[in-house]
């Protein structure tokens, strides 16, 4: 760490900045969002942004300190370097990081390498890590499961540009300017901005409010990553990435592998692996380099450790002039820091070295949110939030009115105070979702960071150590006055144990005692407004008066301690009266004389599924955006109430668990050949044509493919199966329709046996005529998967049966 002793700070680093552009290197500073957001315009001092970059440069895996909020974030494992990033990419971005990945915090580590050895070095380099291979998780397809053949490859890429500007992504990332969504209106603060002009902005003292946020920038995901590799970093960023920077956005694989669709669109499919260099002594050469240019404090190697001593923190001379804020000497890396970064840590430093050696086991509260990006999705005293620019694409379930509060991150003011440490700990590591009307998810953390955030806020906004017992007067047999209390409003917006009356989206109360602390609750109900800015809680004790004097006296204390009692034990005490009222009435749909068809959003079937319900109790969803018959089940239908009255219900699912899965993605392909890849999902080839009813009030649903118009009726066979009988028709007589496949069955470890395709504990599948052309394929990176293909054209009827 340099500075010239004879050359005051602000022009040392004007001549540092000079001498760099005289020798024609550019210098591209890293980009830290906390620092870029806040510590650039003065809204953190010096050196708490100093204390930022110590930590998110990874300053402190070289220069030790007892400062556990000065952890450094460190590198990648490059565990699996090998099969994850092209060696071409790993070749140009050591030669020059910034240019490859502008804002990386990542140092130059070739920077005082001499020009003759560089390119060596770097071959040498590349060589190690691309001997470096893990094999990626192994995901399973099952019933409960489904996953298509090499999913990787499969992704959509509208799909993914969906997720990537609603589950999160764009609250640290660029939104993309051509996206059609975002249709979610202002929220109060930025109607307000809108008003303003930037005179009355300033002198309000929402400057910082109106700023735009910087986007933590993308390089070309496409030339780093193979799609596998993305795929699966983005399902489990923490697997890769130790630091959690890029938290887990709770993706499943499928989702994953969409996002990944969209990342990399720019780009061709590339090779999953390297080739592993044979030269010996250039991979021993690279090992040795990985060492000694200290890479390895950063990145964890097995069998490798930092054999550079250093000096630490507290140690180090802000004066000495060859360093890394400086020209740093040879051997040392270049991290292309600008003025404000360097007189950053230069503030962090000198207060480190004026405060002497003091060892801290406790988090900066403060510097934990910056450097895990907290601020991007959350507001705390008044600092950062969702930008006012990205605002529009956080939304709602069906677009429910929900305000601010029902659509954006909550803010993080108090909620030391207001959530218990236990339930703390388990939003943070992924097991607390409590808000199924948001589309935004809240990322899922190490078990680590779990640990040490709750008990920091806890201290941060406590005033004394809680004790219910002092909260809530010392009465008993409350239950029952606390349930007719909810039951005069409380149930109007919230669940209880999942069930409510109809248009009811909020939160649910049955879990309040386990994720609130008592006090809190108290203070929210006698002043809801007091705690939560804006929030839509109505106050039910204005002027601390009771609205319902009739019970307990309406005394508002006591009222309030009944509520919780009734809430803590509520999964032994009646529902509601209302909502009792409303179970009463029957939404189940029970087919009796003729099926049941209605359409509706569910898991497996997706948003356009029509779930057909027999009288023989034998039921299926079909996709009707792939025509794709998509689950199975015997027993009860679905219950129509989510579908009719709550815009923001989660998916209708069908109300027995014994469901059969049936294959994902396009029953139909065109391919080469009968062993050739299944095409991603095509949506796009299908258009849907309606559905016609026979007398009994069987539908038969008509599409058109490729040329081909399909007819599929589907119905029930001996109270236990289900029929599917497809005609194929060319939907002009002149033009001849290509020759297509139909995938019959999909799954692991499938059977074939002359016309009947098995699966152990699974779904059969038989046709009445097998093609003698059937093949049963199997997955040549994974034998035990496998796919049941049947060529079909113009003309053509086929009978399929579904046994499970």
């Amino acid at each position: 760490m340099t500075r010239p002793t004879m050359v005051p700070g602000a022009l040392l680093l004007l001549l540092v900045l000079l001498v760099s552009l005289a020798q024609g290197q550019e210098r591209v500073a890293p980009f830290v969002a906390g620092f870029e957001r806040f510590a650039r315009h003065g809204v953190v001092d010096d050196t708490v942004g100093g204390q930022l970059l110590l930590s998110e440069l990874s300053c402190t895996a070289c220069h030790t300190t007892d400062e556990l909020s000065l952890a450094p974030k460190r590198g990648p494992r490059l565990t699996g370097a090998g099969n994850r990033m092209p060696a071409d990419w790993m070749r140009a971005y050591l030669a020059g990081p910034h240019q490859v990945k502008p804002g990386t915090t990542m140092p130059d580590v070739m920077a005082t390498v001499p020009q003759e050895q560089r390119d060596q070095a770097i071959a040498a380099l590349v060589a190690f890590l691309s001997t470096q291979h893990t094999p990626f998780p192994e995901a399973r397809a099952s019933g409960a499961n489904p996953l298509p053949h090499e999913f990787w490859n499969h992704g959509n890429a509208a799909r993914g540009e969906k997720l990537f500007h609603l589950v999160g992504c764009v609250a640290c990332h660029e939104p993309d300017p051509d996206y059609q969504g975002g249709h979610s209106q202002p929220s109060a603060m930025s109607a307000l901005l809108s008003t303003l002009d930037p005179e009355d902005i300033e002198e309000m003292g929402l400057t910082e409010s109106a700023r735009p946020v910087p986007s933590v920038p993308l390089p070309k995901l496409s030339a780093k990553y193979t799609t596998k590799a993305l795929t699966f970093f983005l399902a489990s960023p923490e697997s890769v990435r130790p630091g959690v920077r890029m938290p887990n956005l709770k993706l499943d694989l499928v989702e994953a592998a969409d996002l990944a669709a969209y990342l990399t669109q720019d780009a061709p499919t590339r090779s999953d692996l390297n080739a592993k260099s044979k030269d010996k002594s250039l991979i021993e050469q690279g090992k040795q380099l990985f060492t000694s240019l200290s890479c390895v404090n950063c990145h964890d190697l097995p069998g490798l450790t930092p054999t550079h001593q250093t000096k630490s923190l507290a140690q180090l001379d802000t004066n000495n002039q060859s360093g890394c804020l400086g020209d740093p000497a040879e051997g040392l890396p270049r991290f292309g820091l600008d003025a404000d970064q360097q007189q950053a840590i230069v503030s962090a430093l000198e207060k480190l070295a004026d405060e002497g050696h003091k060892k801290s086991s406790e988090v900066s509260l403060n510097l934990s949110l910056l450097q895990q990006n907290c601020y991007a999705c959350h507001t705390r005293d008044d600092r950062g939030g969702i930008g006012p620019e990205r605002e529009k694409f956080f939304e709602t379930v069906s677009h429910v009115d929900l305000g601010d509060e029902g659509r954006l991150p909550p803010p993080l003011d108090r909620v030391g105070r207001k959530l218990t440490s236990a339930w703390f700990a388990k939003v943070l590591q992924g097991s607390g979702d409590i808000r199924p009307h948001m589309l935004v998810r809240m990322p899922k953390f190490t078990k680590e960071l779990a640990e040490k955030l709750p008990p920091a806020f806890a201290k941060a906004d406590l005033k004394a150590k809680p004790s219910e017992p002092e909260v809530f007067p010392k009465l008993t047999k409350l239950e029952d006055a606390g349930r007719r209390l909810l039951n005069n409003g409380c149930v109007q917006c919230h669940p209880i144990r999942g069930e409510s009356v109809p248009g009811a989206v909020g939160v649910d109360l049955a879990g309040v005692p386990q994720r609130v602390r008592p006090e809190w609750f108290l203070e929210f109900l006698r002043n809801p407004a007091e705690l939560k800015d804006r929030t839509r809680m109505p106050s039910f004790f204005p002027g601390g008066k009771s609205a319902i004097p009739e019970i307990l006296e309406g005394d508002m204390d006591h009222q309030i301690a009944a509520m919780w009692s009734y809430l803590k034990d509520v999964k032994s005490q009646d529902l509601p009266e209302k909502i009792e009222d409303a179970r009463s009435q029957e939404f189940e749909l029970i087919p009796e004389d003729r099926p049941i068809l209605i359409r509706t959003f569910m898991e497996a079937a997706g948003p356009h599924a029509i779930a057909v319900g027999f009288p023989q109790r034998v039921h299926f969803a079909l996709d009707a955006e792939q025509m794709r018959l998509a689950q199975a089940w015997r027993g009860r239908f679905v219950d129509a109430y989510g579908t009719w009255f709550v815009r923001s219900a989660p998916p209708a699912s069908p109300l027995e668990s014994e469901v059969a899965q049936l294959p994902e993605g396009s029953p139909l392909a065109e391919l080469s050949s009968a062993v050739a890849a299944w095409p991603a999902d095509q949506a796009d080839a299908y258009r849907f044509l309606g559905y016609d009813l026979d007398p009994q009030g069987i539908p038969t649903f008509r599409y058109r493919y490729r040329g081909l118009v399909i007819e599929d009726r589907i119905e029930p066979v001996d109270g236990k199966s289900l029929k599917r009988s497809l005609k194929l028709t060319a939907a002009a007589p002149n033009a001849p329709p290509p020759k297509l496949w139909f995938r019959a069955h999909q799954g692991e470890n499938l059977k074939l046996d002359d016309n009947t395709c098995r699966q152990a504990d699974g779904v059969t599948v038989t046709l009445k005529a097998a093609d003698r052309d059937a093949v049963l394929w199997q997955d040549p990176d994974n034998r035990r998967v496998g796919e049941w293909r049947v060529p079909v054209q113009a003309d053509q009827k086929l009978e399929v049966m579904y046994q499970w």
